[in-house]
C-alpha cells in the first residue's frame, strides 16, 4: 500500500506540474480557439446566411464528436487502429535497422559512400507512393506491399539525416582523440555515434510523419489489405465512398493522433538517450 500510495503522489504531482507548465496551456488554448473558428466557420451559414469558403462545408466538430462517440464503440475502428500502427511501426523498424548502419557507414568509408551513395540519390527523390503499383506486382501479399512501402517512406529519411548528421561531427574532436592513442572503434564508439545521435532522433521523428503519409495512402490506393478493418487508410476511403463526411473526419483526427502518439514516444526516447542535452 505504501508503494502504490507514493506512486500515486508522483503521478498526482506530475500531472499539476503539467496543467500548471505554461506551454501546456497555451497548447490546450490553440486547439480550443482552433476548433471555435472551426464550429462558427460550419453555422455561419446557418446564422447569417453566408457561406463560408472551405471551412462552411466541412461537418463542425460537434457533429464529428457524435459520430465518434458512435464508431469508438465499433471494433472495426479499433482494429483499423490496430493494423495501421503494427504497419507503420513494422516498416519503421526495418528502416531504422537498416538504415542507421547504411548511413553510418556511408558517414565513415569513403569507398563504400563511393559505391552506394549515386544509387541512393537517384532512387531517393522517386516518392514512395509511385512504387505502390509496383511493390504490389513484387510481393507475393498485399500486406507486404503495404509495409514495403511503409519501409520506404522512413528510409530514404533516416539514412540523409545519418549521413549528415554524422559528417558534421567536428574533425578536430577526431583528430584529438587520435593523437591519445584511440582506436578506430573507439571514435566510433564515443565520438561520432554520440555527435550523430540528435540526428538520428530528428530523421526518426521526421520519417515517423512520412511513414504514417505513405501507409494511410497505400491502404487507401490497396484496399487495406483485408475487406474489413484494413486500416485507418481504408476507414477513411470507405467512409468517403459510402458520403459518411463526418466520420472521415473521425478517420483524419485519428491519423493525427496516432502520428502525435508516435513522434511523442520517438522524442521522449531521444530525451532519454541523450542525457547531455536536457543540461540546456
Amino acid at each position: 500500500m505504501g508503494k502504490a500510495s507514493k506512486r500515486q503522489e508522483t503521478l498526482g504531482a506530475r500531472a499539476k506540474a503539467l496543467v500548471s507548465d505554461l506551454t501546456f496551456r497555451r497548447g490546450v488554448l490553440s486547439i480550443l480557439i482552433f476548433l471555435t473558428l472551426w464550429e462558427i466557420g460550419f453555422r455561419f451559414n446557418e446564422w447569417f446566411g453566408v457561406m463560408v469558403p472551405f471551412v462552411g462545408k466541412v461537418d463542425a466538430p460537434s457533429i464529428v464528436a457524435t459520430r465518434w462517440s458512435d464508431v469508438v464503440l465499433l471494433p472495426g475502428y479499433w482494429e483499423s487502429w490496430y493494423l495501421s500502427m503494427g504497419r507503420v511501426f513494422l516498416g519503421f523498424l526495418i528502416a531504422q535497422i537498416i538504415g542507421i548502419p547504411f548511413g553510418l557507414a556511408m558517414a565513415v568509408n569513403k569507398y563504400f559512400r563511393g559505391m552506394f551513395f549515386p544509387p541512393f540519390e537517384i532512387l531517393r527523390p522517386i516518392p514512395p507512393l509511385a512504387w505502390v503499383p509496383a511493390s504490389i506486382i513484387f510481393w507475393p501479399t498485399t500486406e507486404l506491399s503495404i509495409m514495403f512501402v511503409t519501409f520506404l517512406g522512413a528510409f530514404y529519411t533516416i539514412v540523409i539525416n545519418v549521413l549528415g548528421g554524422a559528417r558534421a561531427v567536428d574533425i578536430q574532436y577526431l583528430r584529438a582523440a587520435q593523437s591519445m592513442g584511440a582506436t578506430q572503434w573507439d571514435l566510433f564508439r564515443k565520438i561520432i555515434l554520440p555527435g550523430t545521435l540528435p540526428s538520428i532522433f530528428i530523421g526518426a521523428a521526421v520519417g515517423m510523419g512520412i511513414t504514417w503519409e505513405v501507409v494511410l495512402a497505400a491502404e487507401m490506393i490497396s484496399g487495406g489489405g483485408q475487406q474489413s478493418g484494413g486500416g485507418l487508410g481504408f476507414f477513411i476511403w470507405s467512409s468517403y465512398m459510402g458520403g459518411v463526411m463526418d466520420q472521415v473526419i473521425v478517420g483524419m483526427i485519428s491519423i493525427g493522433l496516432a502520428g502525435y502518439i508516435s513522434s511523442s514516444l520517438i522524442r521522449y526516447i531521444g530525451y532519454r538517450s541523450m542525457p547531455w542535452r536536457r543540461m540546456f
